[in-house]
């Protein structure tokens, strides 16, 4: 349970540190922080946590990333669904205490966005929904090489949650303008129920595209990472 409460605990910060910094702080009068402070900002929220809470869960915080180390053979299918149930749980309460905050000022309205991720019309940059398919499968993949990469026995100790944290900081430099960046559905989930409507609709594509690219990136890892015989 501990370590259930762990990834609860981790997804809830994920979502509120990196869709507040969006929703709140991204635009905010004349010096907001902007897409490079956004993408920075989900990058520090797993950094932080990766430290804080590593030794406890893994530190997974995104369903993605835990069926990938699944598929890498790197955990176990008896936590699976339990660790995405408190990831899931995280991003909603996240999500529901970042609409308090955010409806304490005068004319907020959901419609805006609220950090949801989207395609079409619903896409920052307006892309398609096949460019933000690709775009979320192959982040979400090279996010998994990172991870398995970084967490490797073989690999400098104690550096994990440095690349990691960055790893997910240029992801989301790259990808915002496409999708406002998903790479993780218990993130996309967290704000698009508050937001109904659109970002429901669209929320399947940044449940599948993320899974997706997680296996492929677990996998390709195991077969590159492998010790030669």
């Amino acid at each position: 349970m501990k370590r259930y409460l762990a990834e609860f605990v981790g997804t809830f910060w994920l979502v509120l540190g990196g869709c507040g910094s969006a929703v709140l702080a991204a635009a905010f009068p004349e010096l907001g922080i902007g897409l490079l402070g956004v993408s920075l900002a989900f990058g520090l929220t797993v950094l932080t946590m990766a430290f804080a809470i590593g030794h406890i869960s893994g530190c997974h915080l995104n369903p993605a990333v835990s069926v990938g180390l699944w598929a890498g053979g790197r955990f176990p299918a008896k936590d699976l669904l339990p660790y995405l149930v408190a990831q899931v749980l995280g991003g909603i309460v996240a999500g529901g205490v970042l609409y308090l905050i955010a409806t304490g000022k005068t004319g907020f309205d959901v419609a805006g966005g609220f950090a949801s991720n989207g395609y079409g019309a619903h896409s920052p940059g307006g892309y398609t929904l096949l460019a933000a398919l690709l775009t979320e499968i192959v982040m979400t993949m090279m996010f998994l090489v990172i991870i398995m990469g970084a967490t490797d026995r073989r690999a400098p100790a104690g550096l994990a949650p440095i690349a990691i944290g960055l790893g997910l900081t240029l992801i989301h430099l790259i990808s915002i303008p496409v999708t406002n960046t998903s790479v993780n559905p218990a993130r996309s989930t967290g704000v698009a129920l508050y937001v109904g409507d659109w970002a429901l609709a669209q929320l399947w594509l940044f449940w599948v595209a993320p899974i997706v690219g997680a296996v492929l990136g677990a996998v390709g890892y195991r077969f590159l990472g492998e010790p030669e015989e």
